[in-house]
């Protein structure tokens, strides 16, 4: 799968990448760039080698090909599920307070990714158990964003999270884009959100991929050839295009 891109100053070059398990080839020779400063959504039916990508990304699963970052790259990843039991008496804060030191951080870098990702100190207070879905999601964010990366890769980041707090959620990243430079990857199924905050989208699916900005990719035609199946999404006007 050779899908080409505008080249420029780019973030993220992927060639000829393939992953398998078993013998069985989940991503086979996909190419791909992602531009410094832009927003990629990674979309596409469930097995299509979504969080595949992601781990093989960050160095997580082994690999053919070639993935190569900018010089200098940070990555903060923000996975589609944190295996730590929720009822553990730890609070939001000490998780924090952990990453920023094993992030060489120091922990006033905590009391600023709370602010930008807007939780409060005493929310973080409590127990991750206590925690709600939105504020969850909004610690692993603010955990992703200690030591200052320049790229943030994202699992699905509103996963289990109400619509309000996932609007909030995927205003926040947008805007840590727009202000900070951040290249941001995410895996989302919500096509309506990957249309309005994304500015290139990667389609896999089994096999198949396709790459291009949202209003050329998210057609009917392409989505139904991909998912097997029709597949609709609600434009917002309210947000950005």
């Amino acid at each position: 799968m050779d899908i080409s891109t505008e080249r420029g100053a780019l973030a993220l070059e992927v060639s000829n990448l393939s992953v398998g398990f078993d013998q069985i080839v989940v991503i086979e020779r996909l190419s791909f760039g992602v531009p410094r400063g832009s927003a990629l959504a990674i979309v596409g039916p469930n097995g299509a080698g979504k969080s595949v990508l992601a781990k093989a990304l960050i160095g997580a699963l082994p690999h053919e090909g070639t993935i190569r970052w900018e010089d200098n790259s940070k990555i903060g990843y923000v996975p589609q599920k944190l295996d730590i039991e929720r009822d553990l008496p730890v609070t939001g804060g000490d998780f924090l307070h952990a990453k920023a030191v094993v992030a060489r951080a120091s922990q006033g870098d905590v009391a600023n990714v709370l602010e930008l990702v807007g939780l409060k100190p005493e929310s973080v207070g409590k127990s991750i158990g206590a925690l709600s879905g939105g504020q969850f999601q909004r610690m692993l964010v603010a955990a992703a964003l200690i030591g200052h990366p320049t790229v943030l890769l994202l699992d699905e980041p509103t996963a289990g999270v109400d619509e309000p707090g996932q609007d909030s959620i995927n205003h926040t990243l947008d805007r840590l884009r727009d202000e900070r430079g951040l290249t941001i990857l995410f895996i989302s199924h919500d096509l309506s959100v990957v249309y309005h905050y994304a500015t290139n989208v990667l389609c896999l699916s089994r096999g198949h991929a396709c790459f291009g900005v949202p209003k050329q990719v998210l057609t009917p035609q392409l989505l139904q050839e991909l998912y097997g199946a029709p597949i609709a999404y609600h434009v917002h006007h309210d947000h950005r295009p």
